[in-house]
């Protein structure tokens, strides 16, 4: 899966985006958990998960070509 980093979650993993591999489906919830795994700083970040462009609740399935991104929440002026 291709995983796309935004804003201070970009700065925290030192990249734009990363290839995953995962070998079947996990869901959101079990993403989020390896994500963090993996950069530690980002459990107590507040940020939204949207796969293949649509925003995704924690029951749903990501699947090994999906694409996934990580949104922080973005305030404006």
């Amino acid at each position: 899966m291709e995983v796309l980093y935004f804003a201070e979650l970009k700065d925290i993993a030192n990249q734009q985006s990363e290839t995953i591999d995962v070998s079947k489906p996990l869901t959101v919830e079990a993403f989020k958990v390896m994500i963090v795994e993996r950069y530690p700083e980002m459990a107590h970040k507040q940020f939204q998960i949207a796969v293949n462009e649509e925003f995704v609740k924690l029951t749903d399935n990501i699947k090994p070509g999906d694409t996934v991104a990580l949104i922080p929440p973005v305030s404006g002026g």
